[in-house]
């Protein structure tokens, strides 16, 4: 189970408060106690989709799915500087990317460590 705090959620309502999609994802995680893999299920759920994984499973994989892209080394910089608002305008404009799901997804990327998180694509491209 991954967790996020009161103050992370805050940090991600500051940066994106315009965002009625981003407000309710946010609304969601605290109704779920922080618990970002619960909340990304009925978010998924709600958006139509039918995870077939255990929570914990279904966000990393969802998360692996979108590396390539969470990555890129610009917005990588913003996610290591706790900046997510780039990102979040990028992923709009995928419309393969499941938007109602940007928020749980990136507030996981950075539970797990920007860096860490990655390392495994790093790795293939050197």
């Amino acid at each position: 189970m991954t967790k996020v705090t009161a103050q992370e959620i805050a940090r991600f309502r500051s940066q994106l408060a315009e965002d009625s999609a981003v407000m309710e994802a946010l609304d969601l995680i605290e109704d779920c106690e922080g618990d970002l893999e619960d909340a990304a299920m009925t978010l998924a759920i709600r958006a139509g989709q039918e995870p077939e994984r255990a929570n914990s499973e279904w966000l990393d994989a969802l998360a692996r799915k979108w590396r390539a892209v969470i990555c890129e080394q610009g917005f990588r910089d913003d996610l290591l500087n706790g900046s997510v608002k780039g990102i979040m305008e990028q992923l709009k404009t995928m419309p393969s990317f499941p938007q109602i799901l940007a928020t749980p997804v990136l507030m996981y990327v950075l539970k797990q460590g920007v860096s860490s998180f990655c390392e495994p694509l790093d790795e293939v491209l050197e």
